[in-house]
């Protein structure tokens, strides 16, 4: 079993932009909206796959991907999923050892940007880049699921102090 182990961070300002070394866009579609694994077919570029990720919370979940043509991908993003895709570009940056994907979400997500990292222990430590803000991996509201199914600009106003 595939077990992935990464966090979750909001991204404060853009200093993390001139280190970005590699982008692609994604596409991505929900085939289910609950149970025990999320279900998705995802567009990278000129690539495609199909997900299935257990359905919990936190920093290690089981996850499975597998290969799929393309032009498959397209038609199951346009007549299968539930919800219009989640659509985003990811950027690769480097920090002392570790890569983080920063994740600039479009539509119906924008302006959201967050920064994941993935880790080989749910404990290994890591350095803070000075553009990283508060982290959310336990906030299910930021999991891309979550996000085709209640999209960030239908989110309420947080209040201002």
């Amino acid at each position: 079993m595939a077990i992935e182990i990464e966090r979750k961070f909001l991204v404060a300002g853009e200093a993390w932009r001139e280190a970005a070394y590699q982008q692609k866009h994604f596409a991505q579609g929900y085939f289910n909206d609950s149970g025990r694994a999320s279900v998705r077919v995802r567009i990278e570029d000129e690539a495609a796959n199909l997900n299935i990720k257990a359905a919990v919370i936190g920093s290690a979940r089981a996850e499975y991907e597998y290969e799929i043509p393309l032009p498959d991908a397209r038609e199951m993003l346009a007549s299968l999923c539930l919800t219009e895709p989640v659509e985003k570009t990811r950027y690769w940056v480097e920090h002392e050892g570790h890569t983080w994907e920063i994740d600039v979400f479009e539509g119906a997500n924008a302006p959201l940007i967050v920064a994941e990292i993935e880790l080989e222990a749910a404990d290994e430590t890591f350095t803070r880049p000075d553009w990283l803000g508060q982290e959310i991996t336990d906030d299910k509201r930021y999991y891309n699921h979550a996000l085709a199914f209640a999209p960030y600009r239908d989110w309420p106003a947080e209040p201002t102090a």
